[in-house]
């Protein structure tokens, strides 16, 4: 079993900290540090580990943030290394000899965000340097939310830092629905002041800069979808491929929507001209087991169809609702009067962000945003050997 995401920020982590906080600060208390950060660390979830790392610095840092944030500065590891795409190499993942680096960083940018909050400019520039070496996503969003008038001046011109990771956090740290991360409300209802960033950053040199911009394009889409709409018809015009794929993946979740606007805007708003059936491998699953879904497909145009073929599983929940849940599917081109079959294997383990229960679950076959076939199952709870097991 794959070790849980939480043990990234173990006791390991934390004497890591410990030894290059004092490496360049020998006042540093190492021992009352390693006490406060690993206290009951392993009963702790993820989250609330990086927290409890920030209470630790707040204890043991010079009581001046411009003194602390100078220290944590010169702790740092070298920048991470970036691949030919843009992409960091090895983040969060290795802890580096050289200095402070990986999961624990989550942890010093609460603490910057806590106490930088009366020294704006000083926090920023800490920031600037801590996202290089892991993230500041999460620690510049209670600036962003609280002086946004300051800050937005700040994100326009790290546009333009010659260094990929403070460009992404200029679109990651001000994304509206980050997760894990504060959630910036008043972004969420007027994203204007984010969009002058993502059109000087949807054309950045590196993916890792433009994956960014589209799950924030992505995040604008639950709450101003006809803004994403018109914003992917807009830069759709002569884009570069590169810029195709992120539209694309800022249209995702309003393409499952079957949002009519963005349909459009992709060419995909004629729906199917054809017959489509859907049929499951079997009629009974138990929780924890998968189901194989088949679709076939027989085109009636005679003309080329392009197809973005999904599947919502409506499940059931506690009160006996339904919700469902879209799964992305296949995207083709179905030549006239052309017949495919296709084939996805279905997943019915738990996950954190859904509770599955027992009983008739029904999946529906979504094709250009349209329902077109549908079959059902019943759930059943986990093998007894299973639930014994569970924790």
């Amino acid at each position: 079993m794959a070790e849980a995401f939480k043990n990234l920020i173990n006791a390991a982590t934390v004497a890591h900290a410990a030894d290059h906080l004092h490496r360049v600060w020998h006042p540093f208390n190492r021992d009352r540090f390693l006490s406060l950060a690993k206290g009951g660390l392993e009963s702790l979830a993820f989250k609330a580990r990086a927290m409890q790392v920030a209470d630790a610095l707040e204890a043991c840092l010079p009581t001046r943030f411009e003194q602390a944030a100078d220290v944590l500065e010169a702790a740092l590891a070298p920048p991470l290394p970036l691949d030919g795409n843009g992409e960091p190499i090895g983040l969060g993942t290795a802890l580096s000899k050289e200095g402070l680096s990986g999961w624990v960083l989550w942890g010093v940018g609460e603490y910057v965000a806590r106490r930088g909050a009366d020294n704006l400019p000083r926090a920023l520039t800490c920031l600037q340097a801590i996202t290089q070496r892991f993230t500041a996503e999460f620690a510049i969003r209670p600036f962003i939310a609280r002086h946004p008038d300051a800050v937005f001046p700040v994100l326009a011109q790290w546009t333009h830092d010659p260094s990929a990771h403070v460009r992404r956090l200029v679109s990651e740290g001000s994304r509206p629905r980050l997760p894990w991360g504060l959630r910036l409300q008043q972004i969420v209802a007027d994203p204007s002041p984010t969009l002058p960033l993502l059109l000087a950053l949807q054309d950045d040199p590196s993916a890792y800069v433009r994956r960014s911009v589209a799950n924030h394009l992505n995040d604008i889409a639950k709450d101003h979808p006809e803004l994403v709409a018109k914003w992917v018809a807009t830069h759709l015009k002569s884009a570069t491929p590169a810029r195709t794929a992120l539209l694309r993946h800022a249209s995702r979740s309003l393409i499952k929507q079957g949002h009519h606007p963005t349909l459009q805007a992709w060419g995909l708003d004629q729906g199917f001209d054809g017959h489509a059936s859907l049929a499951l491998s079997a009629k009974r699953a138990a929780i924890g087991d998968s189901l194989d879904l088949q679709v076939q497909l027989q085109a009636a145009r005679e003309k080329p169809q392009t197809l973005v073929v999904d599947y919502a599983v409506h499940h059931l929940r506690a009160n006996g609702s339904t919700s469902p849940k879209v799964f992305k599917g296949w995207k083709l081109t179905l030549a006239p009067g052309m017949a495919t079959t296709l084939r996805k294997r279905h997943s019915l383990r738990p996950v954190s962000t859904r509770q599955l229960y027992p009983g008739l679950h029904r999946i529906e076959l979504k094709i250009n945003g349209k329902s077109m076939a549908e079959a059902s199952f019943n759930l059943l709870p986990p093998p007894t050997d299973q639930r014994s097991k569970a924790p």
